[in-house]
């Protein structure tokens, strides 16, 4: 702990949604263990994950208050965006958020903090905080490649010079020869005119705000960090990976909501295993597959003959004996072998992660998880659904050569058509974790591990990225 930033205050503003708030939190501790002053601003429902996943940092919490039920058109409750999946209800949960900026205000006005970090879905932040003199900062939680991609698919609009949705097209001026398609671009409600302007105002206020902070290190993409901050002339610092402020078995344990199953249980399940031996199968807080979907994939982990952790989301239709979406006699034979382990609903993805038994990563590719897997050395099974997840997916495979497919070329939700077999769930597992490129790609995955926890060690990369953004906010206070 240092006592020279003390002086400093910072207020985090996390936008209200699982895989949003954890790596701010995150964030938040990196900042609290430098010596800063530092306050997270949420709604009342949120702030149980939020006080479990700070643990033992000190870190002030200070509450503003939902629009009511009358106000969002939503039902009571309903302040986090796990709890507005279906797209109407996803589209006004966004939409109430902007009724959040009258009490940030009063936050603000009341705190006078030195600087506001917000979430990229709060762009009238920046105008909220240039009020009261305080410089905001961008906080998307991506690295510097997703962000190189979508600044240049904004700027330059290759995907409006193809003639179908399945048409390839390189991404101008990036480098590496990236090519996309249109299925593979972020898909905008084009009817819904609030939603589709609050999304192009994030995009402006990413330029007008003072910065914006990557959750990345400089060793896993020097090309792409390079690119954004001196070709696109954004400012911007790499602080990460921030999930590796979560040191011991029981920081890691109590980040984000309280695991569906006992840490212990998970530990002495994955301590009966050989190194490298388990794959982890986990697909997000957001992603709800079809019960054949889920089917191909308990068919095809079955197949692999590879031990698996599986963590399926909990909906009403896991809840019942009379499991449709199982084959017949598979949770008997997975448990009774020893081969498997479901985990219906939240689990502790970092502490999993790291066990020296897991050997690879079944992911959906949302950065926080894509990050946590390089930052634990592993090989990953790309498996993108929507956001920036194609690119993320790109990136393991294509840019740094960690990562296999499964062959999706489109949003979940899209029609994309029939399920991914078994049969290529199969032969993706087995490429990462059995045979000479399994071991290939996991010798270059544990490079990269060891690299991320350097870089946030003393003198590392993302350490003393931290120490010029200090220098830059002082150099602006005083």
């Amino acid at each position: 702990m240092t006592n020279e930033n003390q002086e400093l205050h910072i207020i985090f503003f996390p936008f209200l949604a699982n895989g949003h708030i954890i790596p701010c939190v995150d964030l938040a501790r990196v900042f609290s263990s430098r010596g800063l002053k530092v306050t997270i601003v949420t709604t009342h429902l949120n702030v149980p994950l939020i006080s479990r996943t700070i643990g033992k940092a000190k870190i002030n919490i200070k509450t503003i208050k939902f629009p009511s039920p009358e106000e969002t058109g939503l039902p009571e409750g309903c302040e986090n965006s796990e709890s507005a999946l279906a797209p109407d209800k996803f589209i006004k949960f966004m939409k109430s958020t902007l009724l959040l900026r009258e009490p940030l205000e009063h936050v603000l006005e009341q705190e006078k903090p030195d600087c506001l970090v917000a979430d990229m879905f709060f762009p009238w932040s920046t105008d909220s905080a240039a009020k009261f003199n305080i410089p905001r900062i961008v906080f998307h939680g991506l690295g510097f490649f997703p962000l190189c991609v979508l600044a240049c698919t904004r700027q330059y609009k290759p995907q409006d010079k193809v003639s179908s949705y399945t048409e390839p097209f390189v991404v101008p001026n990036l480098p590496g020869e990236i090519t996309l398609t249109k299925m593979q671009l972020p898909q905008l409600p084009q009817h819904d005119k609030v939603f589709t302007k609050l999304l192009e105002e994030s995009n402006e206020s990413e330029v007008k705000s003072f910065g914006v902070i990557a959750n990345t290190f400089y060793e896993l993409e020097p090309v792409y960090a390079d690119h954004y901050r001196n070709e696109l002339g954004r400012k911007a610092w790499h602080l990460g990976p921030v999930s590796l402020c979560n040191r011991d078995t029981e920081e890691k344990a109590c980040r984000g909501r309280e695991a569906s199953i006992d840490e212990h249980e998970c530990l002495k399940w994955l301590q009966s295993k050989e190194p490298n031996s388990v794959i982890y199968v986990c697909f997000g807080s957001m992603t709800v597959f079809s019960d054949a979907q889920l089917k191909e994939i308990a068919m095809g982990l079955e197949a692999s003959e590879v031990p698996f952790i599986w963590v399926v989301r909990k909906s009403a239709k896991s809840e019942g004996e009379n499991l449709e979406w199982l084959p017949e006699g598979f949770e008997e034979r997975i448990e009774g072998s020893g081969k498997g382990l479901i985990i219906r609903g939240w689990a502790p993805q970092v502490m999993i992660l790291d066990h020296e038994s897991v050997g690879g990563f079944v992911t959906h590719c949302g950065w926080n998880s894509t990050l946590e897997g390089v930052s634990a050395g592993l090989p990953m099974v790309t498996w993108p659904m929507y956001g920036e997840q194609f690119y993320n997916a790109k990136f393991l495979s294509d840019i740094v050569k960690i990562g296999v497919g499964v062959g999706v070329q489109t949003w979940i939700g899209m029609g994309g058509g029939e399920p991914v077999k078994k049969d290529v769930i199969e032969k993706a597992v087995r490429r990462i974790m059995v045979g000479d490129e399994a071991e290939e790609m996991r010798s270059r995955a544990k490079e990269f591990g060891k690299m991320a926890r350097r870089a946030v060690e003393v003198g590392g990369s993302s350490y003393n990225d931290f120490s010029n953004l200090i220098e830059d906010l002082k150099s602006r206070a005083y």
